[in-house]
């Protein structure tokens, strides 16, 4: 199951199955086609529940983001 982690510390935010990581692709813009890290903030997370997003993904990046931050970069593996 491919990992989500927080670029800066290396932090597992969480396991995701392939669906999760199916939306997060189609969901979020990549640079090139082996790009695999995002910038989230709250406005992402508006546009994910807005557009169907998994609850749980929802929740875990929702816990990736720290009080005050605006936003942080994610990577899976």
């Amino acid at each position: 199951m491919p990992r989500l982690y927080r670029v800066d510390t290396g932090d597992t935010i969480g396991q995701i199955n392939e669906k999760q990581l199916k939306f997060l692709v189609d969901m979020l813009e990549e640079e090139d086609e082996d790009d695999q890290d995002y910038f989230i903030d709250q406005d992402t997370l508006e546009l994910f529940s807005d557009n169907g997003c998994d609850p749980e993904l929802l929740a875990m990046l929702e816990g990736a983001l720290e009080d005050g931050e605006d936003g942080v970069d994610i990577a899976w593996e």
